[in-house]
């Protein structure tokens, strides 16, 4: 399947106007598209406009709610719930970090629960917001069952991803965004539609065995084997256990039950530098720490040493100029009327 080199501007238009048609409010569309063509223009294809026809689906099957009564709740002075009345989770998660930097710029520290949410794509996204606030963001949400913990070849956790922002001066911010299993899901199913194969230590098919097929995979691995586990089961505390929602295999799949709300969780945090070391010497020390790694000597096999955020940066600025990769049958998808 072949790649083509489309404008990020007329991507964002044919997603948002496929949300649309499919009944979600404009404003909700046009976030949503926001947040899938940040995740193609990093590269990071799995959360990228791929998604697109999954919410659709769900938008027709009634599970996504076409027009949520969103509702924030301050909780104490640097805490507060979001009830994202099982709409988008991308624009319930943007407000939610909106409200994360407030109660940060005044409290020094803010974080929002989400609940009642589903998928809500790239986490980068969220703890951008507060980097670009002077902040440093943090996000986790949870998904249904997927990571087989270690020891074990069947699912119990999801892919549960993690991110995390950093400012910096001179820099580009340092933004960590990953999943707890091996590989993201994503990844996975964009080899299936490109009918690639994937190597055969990402996860086991329905008899427990390891494959190569990604239309065979039932369930992944978690990262550095009993950590990713340990972590991933910590991020399902920390959002689903915490928030009064459902975790693990409790959770509505993604890929299926499209009649039902999935009911997830999320938890934004941003933290002001400003109270403990100032945001002036935490951006100027983050400099100095780049400069630093970026300055040590490669391994065997490595032309640099980098740093989280580093290809994602890379990948953006060769996008934006060039135009963003997307599959051929995606892009048929997104033209359809």
């Amino acid at each position: 399947m072949q790649d083509l080199l489309i404008d990020e501007k007329e991507l964002r238009q044919l997603v948002g106007s496929r949300l649309t048609a499919a009944g979600l409010n404009s404003i909700h569309a046009e976030k949503v598209a926001d947040v899938l063509v940040h995740a193609d223009l990093r590269g990071v294809r799995s959360h990228g406009v791929i998604r697109t026809e999954h919410y659709v689906k769900r938008l027709h099957a009634g599970s996504l709610n076409r027009n949520p009564k969103f509702s924030f709740e301050k909780i104490k002075s640097g805490a507060g719930l979001f009830d994202a009345d099982d709409g988008m989770g991308h624009p319930a998660c943007d407000l939610a970090m909106g409200e994360c930097i407030r109660l940060a710029k005044d409290a020094g520290i803010g974080m929002v629960g989400v609940h009642n949410s589903s998928h809500c794509g790239a986490m980068s996204y969220y703890v951008l917001q507060a980097v670009n606030r002077g902040l440093i963001g943090i996000a986790i949400t949870h998904t249904d069952k997927l990571v087989a913990p270690y020891g074990s070849s069947k699912p119990f956790f999801g892919t549960n991803p993690i991110a995390f922002g950093f400012p910096t001066k001179k820099h580009q911010p340092v933004v960590l965004d990953m999943a707890t299993s091996y590989t993201a899901y994503g990844k996975i199913l964009h080899a299936a539609q490109s009918g690639k194969s994937i190597p055969d230590d990402w996860g086991f098919d329905g008899k427990g065995q390891p494959t190569t097929d990604p239309n065979k995979i039932e369930s992944v691995t978690p990262f550095g084997q009993y950590k990713g586990y340990g972590i991933g089961m910590a991020i399902d505390v920390l959002t689903g256990v915490l928030l009064g929602a459902q975790f693990g295999p409790h959770i509505t799949a993604m890929y299926g039950d499209y009649d039902k709300p999935r009911k997830l969780a999320s938890t934004m945090i941003a933290i002001d530098p400003e109270i403990y070391a100032g945001l002036d010497r935490f951006t100027s020390q983050m400099d100095l720490m780049v400069d630093e790694i970026h300055a040590l000597p490669p391994a065997p096999g490595f032309d640099s040493v980098l740093i989280a955020g580093d290809n994602e940066w890379e990948n953006e600025k060769r996008n934006r100029a060039q135009g963003v990769p997307v599959l051929e049958s995606i892009y048929a998808f997104l033209k359809q009327r």
